[in-house]
Parts: C-alpha cells; structure tokens; sequence
C-alpha cells in the first residue's frame, strides 16, 4: 500500500496537510504529515530529513511531498531511504551547493517579482487569498519558527536530484511563486513539465479534494 509523506513548509507543522490527508485515507492510502522539529536555531536540513525519516519508520510504497520550502528535504529523504516517488506542490526547487538564503537570488526569484507589486506583507493577500478565512486564521495562529537560520543558510547538500520519479505540481494563482517563473524553473531543474491547479500557494487549505486527486492520481498501486 502506498503512503504518503507529506512534509510542510515554512512556518507551518503537520497540521497544514490535515485536509488533503483525510482525503487520502478515505481513498485507501496511508498518511504521515510529521511536525518538522523547531526551537533550536541550529537545526539542518539534515535534521529535517531525519526527522522525517524516522516517522516513515520501515514503511514502504512511500511518496513523499513536500510544499513549498519543503522541496529542500523531500529529496534529502529520497537520498536516505528507498521510495516511489517524490512529488513537489508550489516547490522551491533547490539546485545542488544552494542555499534556501540564496534561492531567491539564484533560481531567478527575485528578478521574476522585480516589477510585481508587493502584498505589503498580508499573508491573507500573498499566501491565503483563496483559503476560507476562518481556516486562514487558524493556520495563521499556527505559524512556527521554521526553517531554523541553520537550515536556510544550509548548502543544499546533494550533488544532484534523487534518481526517483518526480512529480511537480504547480497552483496557477500563487501570488507567492508567480507561476511563469515557476514553470521555468521546473523545466530547468527538473527537466519535467508541471502538473497544475486552479489554487493559490496554500492549495492543501483552499482546494484539498482537488490537490488529493491529483496526488492519488500518480500514486500508482494502493
């Protein structure tokens, strides 16, 4: 039987898959959506991995996910253990020796928003503009100090992308990663071409019965 890995961004825990995880045990499947550990400022990638990891315990049939800054563990994961396959949803996909600090520089982040007006720092605008509000609310109250400064200032530390099947899942109305730049990006690093929602950067909270499907859909064999 399949399970699936789900690994949160940042500032989110477990919590922020709880909708999507329903949705996948009630089609059959396993679901881990670990808390990634905070509170001490030296945590590492590493440490993220591990943590993780040790949640999948000896399960098999393993597809891991990671949302957004969750793109630098999921594939350390892949690199520690046997999976099925790796799937990224709004991913910041990391490029080997680069860091979390400087992917906004180097993917060519920062040049792709350069004449974007900014949200002014709302995450309601810029994160949860299509997540129902009181649900935003609560996932607002339930931000944590995530990524450690260790682990964004952490060269990413594989020397090339995990020879898995790999997936990418685009939402076309993320205000956060433009879709355009992402959409290049992936082809650049992953050589794959995105699969896409109609959902802004949080889609486990706005459109979690559609991000299911898609996820269960290239799960393979329950």
């Amino acid at each position: 039987m399949r399970t699936f890995v789900l690994i949160h961004g940042a500032g989110d825990a477990g919590w922020y898959w709880h909708l999507v995880a329903a949705e996948l045990r009630a089609r059959g499947y396993g679901v881990l959506a670990p808390d990634l550990p905070v509170g001490d400022d030296a945590l590492t990638l590493d440490d993220y991995a591990d943590a993780v990891v040790e949640a999948a315990g000896d399960r098999d049939g393993l597809v891991v996910v990671g949302q957004s800054f969750g793109a630098f563990t999921a594939p350390l994961v892949a690199a520690r253990r046997p999976i099925a396959s790796l799937v990224l949803v709004a991913g910041m996909v990391p490029a080997p020796g680069e860091s979390a600090d400087r992917w906004w520089t180097g993917s060519g982040y920062a040049e792709a928003v350069r004449h974007r007006a900014g949200q002014g720092g709302d995450p309601y605008a810029a994160f949860y503009h299509d997540v129902p509000r009181e649900l935003a609310e609560e996932a607002v109250r339930r931000e944590r100090a995530h990524p450690s400064p260790a682990a964004s200032a952490q060269p990413w530390p594989l020397d090339s992308w995990p020879d898995v099947p790999t997936r990418f899942v685009l939402c076309r109305e993320d205000r956060f990663l433009p879709p355009g730049f992402l959409r290049r990006l992936v082809r650049k690093r992953l050589a794959v071409v995105p699969e896409e929602i109609a959902a802004g950067h949080c889609a486990a909270l706005s459109r979690p019965v559609e991000l299911a499907g898609l996820l269960a859909a290239g799960a393979g064999d329950r």
